[in-house]
């Protein structure tokens, strides 16, 4: 069986605009689940259009397994692809962009410390992010730690933002081209 060969503009176009599709229809599900949780002592009452920082989240943590499953030089093309598609959709400059996902990625392994598992980084960017830590009991709220039920729940729902890139390396062969922005 042979590969389809796709170029790293095609595998970034394909990912901005699937990711763009998974978030705006995703978000409002989890904000619905945040909303109506019973582990919180109120409701955090987000809002279903505000996943601008949940965009982010999802980007970043995508971006960082790409090294894992591209030859070195491809990779760093297709995420360069990636950030100056997104940069264009959302109408702000590439370095600006690119900026925002290194901070964002910088933020998720910080808080996620000593786990290097990229869901529980993803729940807890999550919560961090949209100030859920105010909503909690007493004692989740002063440890500055969600709650464990809820980040289980809010992992199960988040793991279906991370694209599968093994299998996307498998079915599809990038080929190296030249980077024009």
């Amino acid at each position: 069986m042979t590969r389809r060969k796709l170029t790293e503009e095609q595998v970034a176009s394909l990912f901005v605009k699937t990711t763009f599709e998974a978030v705006e229809y995703g978000w409002p599900e989890i904000a619905s689940f945040l909303n109506e949780s019973s582990t919180f002592i109120r409701p955090p009452q987000l809002d279903t259009n505000d996943y601008g920082r949940f965009l982010m989240i999802v980007v970043s943590a995508n971006l960082q397994l790409i090294p894992q499953h591209f030859d070195s030089g491809i990779d760093r093309q297709i995420i360069q692809h990636i950030c100056a598609k997104f940069s264009y959709e959302l109408d702000i400059a590439p370095e600006v962009f690119t900026k925002k996902v290194k901070q964002y990625r910088a933020f998720m392994k910080q808080i996620n410390q000593p786990s290097k598992n990229l869901v529980t980084a993803m729940t807890r960017a999550i919560f961090y992010k949209y100030h859920l830590n105010q909503y909690q009991e007493p004692y989740f709220s002063d440890m500055n730690t969600p709650e464990p039920n809820i980040q289980r729940e809010l992992k199960s729902l988040t793991s279906h933002f991370l694209w599968d890139w093994e299998d996307f390396s498998e079915n599809y062969r990038v080929a190296a081209g030249k980077l024009q922005l």
